[in-house]
């Protein structure tokens, strides 16, 4: 008998919603606490005054990351004229006592006035987020670098046996790990001397920090927006997954961990796995039956959904959880969710379920299409069969989308190659990017998991401006590795418009159209 209980894992409430934000004057209760909190030691929080000053004076540089509605991180700056005070300057000097009464619009470098992170949140890595979206408001402003006195929290330590000067030298070797300015190293800032006296309060770092400098390497940009302006390009980071034995749902995640984790580290936006990577678990639990097997593999979704969640917000990177076999209502679906690092969840399900999915496990095919938002572009999602009815792709390039996502299982080389070429073909027609991500490896003791043939790829519509043969990019047939491409979209709008061919703008629809006839 059939576990009836089985159902949708719920993500109503995910544990994190995550939104990078500009401050407000309404936040500084919560900015409060927090620097309360992190400054316990150093005087706390500053006065309402000089929080509303900050916003007053310079309000697109007071950036937060604010989690169901509670600021739980926040990164303030200012602009300054960077030749007025030089390298041999004061916290206080420099930041008019965090007035901003230093701010001056026409200056050339964003300065770092503080960055702050609550306790609770630190294995999110929100840090980061605040970093990176400092550079992007100084490479949107046009500004030359940022510049940034950190503290040397655990020289402390090492006071008694060595200078300030040894110890950041050995912080940078990484031979002693300091929790402020290995972190500022690891993200592309440079120490560019020792400051004295800087922030004398801090005792902890006898006084000391280091004058830190990242260059702004896009010199001169002209977009007109601070955050979340339009992307022109993308990193997409697709896994060749081996299929391997598993004993436990744990030792599953740690594999998917192994790679969100290094996908991450090459700052990738987004991580495609295969149709029913979790298709090993099938041996851990002994089945009569085809439909016993999967029926099984569908009570770990919801464990397995829930951790991936939380890698992409953990790693900051967008997840696309492949597919997983869902039950709703008594009956099985194969879906894809996408995780996106603010820790939203959406699905995509299988909309055309293959003919073996339908007769050996008595899968159902979903009813709705949508394209996905995200932070890098639009995009869309066909599982495997799904690519293979061009209509579909059709209706999400009306949908403006950017890159086709098409996690595929396929046994044969034949059944690949359908994947294959359909998906090539979609990229021409469309005019937009298709990724496919599939598994390898045989397991010849898992029912349905015996032989698996896949070779993951990125292709592009066909002309001049991309790859002679329009494939972007692929990997090596039948062996477990990552495929990592950066995809430029400005080459799509140029093809809509100046193609050798224009298949968005020559359609004839006055002649003939596609039309979505399901619920929306």
């Amino acid at each position: 008998m059939h576990d009836n209980n089985c159902s949708t894992p719920s993500m109503d409430d995910p544990e994190h919603i995550l939104e990078l934000r500009h401050l407000t004057i309404d936040d500084y209760a919560d900015v409060k606490e927090l620097m309360d909190i992190v400054y316990s030691q150093v005087g706390g929080a500053w006065p309402l005054k000089n929080f509303q000053s900050q916003l007053n004076v310079f309000p697109e540089g007071q950036i937060c990351i604010e989690d169901k509605g509670k600021v739980v991180a926040a990164a303030i700056s200012v602009i300054i004229d960077y030749d007025k005070f030089g390298d041999k300057h004061t916290y206080e000097d420099i930041t008019g006592d965090a007035y901003m009464s230093t701010h001056d619009p026409k200056g050339d470098v964003l300065y770092g006035v503080d960055l702050f992170v609550s306790p609770e949140y630190r294995g999110l890595r929100l840090g980061r987020r605040l970093y990176e979206a400092r550079k992007e408001v100084c490479r949107n402003l046009n500004l030359k670098s940022i510049v940034a006195g950190g503290r040397i929290p655990n020289y402390t330590k090492y006071a008694a046996q060595m200078s300030p000067y040894e110890y950041v030298e050995l912080v940078k070797s990484k031979d002693i790990h300091d929790p402020i300015l290995t972190f500022q190293l690891s993200n592309g800032f440079e120490v560019k001397q020792l400051l004295k006296a800087y922030f004398p309060e801090d005792k902890a770092s006898r006084g000391y920090a280091t004058l830190l400098q990242w260059h702004n390497i896009y010199y001169d940009p002209e977009e007109p927006e601070l955050l979340g302006s339009q992307r022109n390009s993308a990193r997409i980071g697709c896994i060749q997954w081996q299929m391997r034995y598993f004993n436990d749902v744990p030792e599953l995640l740690q594999q998917v961990e192994y790679f969100v984790d290094a996908l991450s580290d090459y700052k990738c936006d987004v991580a495609l796995f295969p149709e029913f990577f979790n298709a090993p678990l099938m041996g851990i639990k002994q089945a009569d039956t085809s439909i016993d097997a999967i029926w099984n593999l569908a009570t770990y979704t919801d464990e397995i959904l829930t951790e991936i969640s939380r890698l992409a917000v953990s790693y900051n990177i967008n997840v696309i959880a492949g597919s997983v076999p869902v039950i709703e209502e008594n009956e099985l679906y194969n879906v894809s969710y996408f995780c996106h690092r603010d820790g939203r969840v959406e699905s995509q399900y299988k909309l055309h379920p293959t003919p073996h999915e339908k007769k050996d496990w008595i899968m159902q095919g979903g009813n709705q299409l949508q394209a996905f938002d995200t932070d890098f572009g639009k995009v869309g999602i066909l599982i495997c069969y799904d690519v293979e009815f061009p209509e579909l792709g059709r209706l999400l390039a009306e949908q403006d989308i950017q890159i086709l996502f098409v996690p595929f299982w396929t046994d044969t080389k034949n059944g690949y190659l359908r994947v294959r070429r359909c998906s090539q073909a979609r990229a021409i027609e469309n005019e937009c990017y298709v990724a496919i991500a599939g598994s390898v490896g045989n397991l010849p003791k898992v029912d349905n998991v015996d032989i698996q043939y896949g070779q993951t790829a990125v292709f592009s519509p066909s002309d001049f401006a991309f790859p002679h043969d329009a494939i972007v990019s692929e990997t090596t047939p039948n062996t477990e590795m990552t495929l990592i491409v950066d995809l430029d979209f400005d080459k799509l709008k140029q093809l809509k418009n100046e193609g050798s061919v224009r298949n968005y703008l020559d359609r004839r629809r006055d002649l003939y159209e596609v039309k979505w006839k399901g619920p929306k």
